[in-house]
């Protein structure tokens, strides 16, 4: 495969169990398979570790406004997205092979974005809530209400058709 920054042949490097292909020699970039990334993006992930230092060749100046070739899908360029909600580091991804590719260094502050797994939520839920909490907390007061007549409804209902008359055992009442 090739590097889809810079063109440079990609190498197989194997962590722990996975194994991901690194532009060596090149723009130091990271390719990783469809949820590989995972395995790495957190720090206490020791397999990320030796993930952090690819040699690469510091005269190759890469403009990070280009749009990349998915390095498996040749004809699909990849969408570039923020990784997390903080919106911090902008990662490359193939919507057709779920590939993810990472320039020099975003891997790093990828790992550097939280400090686990639950603070990650917490952000994503502050996020959500920022976006949509207002929207939110309208639909459920609407629905409170239309909760509430329906109830009424069917108090009325338990005056007009008592449980005794409906077959069954109805502890409650019918409704």
């Amino acid at each position: 495969m090739k590097c889809p920054a810079c063109g440079n042949d990609l190498t197989p490097k194997t962590v722990g169990d996975l194994t991901v292909d690194t532009c060596q020699g090149g723009c130091g970039g990271i390719w990783f398979d469809q949820l590989e990334l995972k395995k790495v993006d957190e720090q206490q992930e020791a397999a990320g570790e030796a993930l952090l230092d690819i040699p690469r060749d510091p005269s190759i100046q890469l403009d990070a406004r280009a749009k990349h070739r998915c390095p498996k899908c040749q004809d699909i360029v990849m969408m570039r997205h923020f990784f997390s909600v903080k919106r911090h580091v902008a990662v490359d991804e193939c919507g057709q092979c779920g590939g993810v590719w990472l320039d020099v260094g975003e891997l790093a502050a990828i790992r550097n974005l939280f400090d686990s797994e639950d603070a990650r939520k917490a952000a994503a839920e502050e996020y959500f809530h920022d976006l949509f909490g207002a929207q939110l907390a309208e639909r459920i007061a609407k629905a409170k209400a239309v909760k509430q007549k329906i109830a009424r409804v069917a108090q009325i209902f338990r005056y007009l058709c008592p449980s005794y008359y409906i077959p069954g055992d109805q502890a409650w009442g019918a409704f």
